[in-house]
């Protein structure tokens, strides 16, 4: 399951509304892969924290999660809010995680570099963080140039 981590936790939040939300906790536990792409790059519901919480406790040790984000670990504590759980949910995810770095060309940019330029930043190539958990092997991520 591929999605944007804003999405799938507003969709919990929706679902905490209309009674759903076990079942569709459950639904997200059992996929293989679990890929939440930009995580913090939006601002997390209410519940958000909890969660997320729950979502990697359920699938801790079972199922993989790969996790994107254009910011490094070390700000998720804060993104999360209640420390606690942030903490919990950090222990967890980082066990066993591989981290991965990925600076270079941002092909998404490539199109913006002469507005970039014109606006006088330098700054193009913005670092990505991808962090996956349950893999045997790290991932081989090809270079491109």
């Amino acid at each position: 399951m591929f999605t944007s981590a804003h999405k799938l936790l507003f969709s919990l939040a929706a679902a905490r509304a209309d009674g759903s939300y076990d079942r569709r906790l459950a639904a997200i536990l059992r996929v293989d892969l679990l890929a939440l792409d930009d995580f913090g790059l939006r601002a997390l519901p209410p519940t958000g924290a909890e969660d997320l919480y729950e979502i990697i406790d359920g699938r801790y040790e079972r199922r993989s999660i790969l996790l994107t984000s254009n910011r490094a670990p070390n700000e998720w504590l804060e993104m999360l809010g209640d420390p606690l759980l942030a903490n919990a949910a950090l222990d967890r995810l980082a066990d066993r995680a591989h981290i991965v770095s990925i600076s270079g060309r941002i092909f998404r940019l490539a199109g913006r570099k002469a507005l970039s330029e014109a606006a006088g930043s330098s700054k193009t190539e913005p670092a990505s963080i991808i962090t996956s958990t349950q893999l045997e092997e790290p991932a081989a991520i090809p270079a491109t140039a």
